[in-house]
């Protein structure tokens, strides 16, 4: 899963708050693989009902790369006339979405492959664009290629349309591997934080960030594994199953092109 929120006109600290975080309450920095330890789940149900994001800026627009259950966060980051984009990442279907928004409103967006079906209170904004590409025809609904042989070259062509309209730009290695302020902005904290907090300190461990108060997994199965051998197997063997989806994992598709280096998207 990739989830991006895009705002131009505050600054980092700025959309970290309007994305939930708490004045002051940044953390460390962490890369994207870094972000694979922390205890947040991308599954409400069975997960501590966590968010946290990575804070960058690049190319003129400040962004938030989210970890943990799906956040919409769109207008309230837009409010007050700063410009948003929010860059939603699905592999298959439903498709990867990316909607434009302004001042508190959602004003245009599409899914990608999907072109047909436009969202927000100016849904056609975009669509000379499209049409431009060689994506739809002139009626917004027919699309110019409808036997599509490469799903990811036509999405390459829907992403570059927000690209090229709004001067977005997100590296590679802005994303996976830069280092960036990390902000809770979801979810309370581990109850047991002080206990595992404490057993880390005794026992020569890094100690967990007191700002994001998350347990990282890697520190929880060692503490469970030394103070509850038991529960740590039961765990283990729950977990093993149906493991696919971890949070932080970095997917190639969802890249945005920078310009200036002739990425791929």
């Amino acid at each position: 899963m990739l989830d991006v929120h895009f705002a131009r006109g505050i600054d980092a600290e700025e959309l970290a708050l309007r994305m939930g975080a708490l004045r002051g309450a940044r953390a460390e920095s962490m890369t994207d693989g870094e972000m694979a330890d922390l205890d947040v789940d991308a599954y409400p149900n069975r997960g501590p009902r966590s968010a946290v994001a990575r804070i960058g800026e690049h190319a003129g627009w400040t962004f938030a790369i989210t970890y943990g259950p799906y956040l919409d966060r769109l207008e309230e980051v837009s409010r007050d006339g700063v410009e948003a984009v929010h860059y939603h990442f699905n592999s298959e279907h439903p498709p990867t979405i990316v909607l434009y928004a302004r001042d508190g409103r959602t004003v245009c967006g599409f899914g990608l492959c999907e072109e047909g079906h436009r969202y927000g209170q100016e849904p056609d904004l975009l669509l000379p664009d499209l049409v431009a590409a060689g994506i739809l025809h002139p009626d917004g609904e027919t699309h110019c290629d409808p036997d599509i042989d490469d799903y990811d070259e036509r999405k390459r062509l829907g992403l570059a349309i927000f690209e090229e309209r709004f001067g977005l730009s997100l590296p590679r290695a802005v994303l996976a591997e830069d280092s960036l302020p990390v902000y809770a902005i979801m979810g309370s904290p581990a109850p047991d934080f002080e206990e595992i907090s404490a057993w880390a300190a005794a026992n020569g461990r890094p100690r967990p960030s007191e700002r994001l108060r998350l347990i990282p997994a890697g520190l929880r199965s060692d503490y469970e594994r030394a103070t509850n051998p038991q529960r740590w197997e039961s765990r283990t063997r729950r977990v093993s199953v149906g493991r696919g989806a971890a949070i932080g994992t970095f997917h190639t598709s969802g890249v945005l092109n920078d310009p200036a280096r002739q990425t791929e998207r």
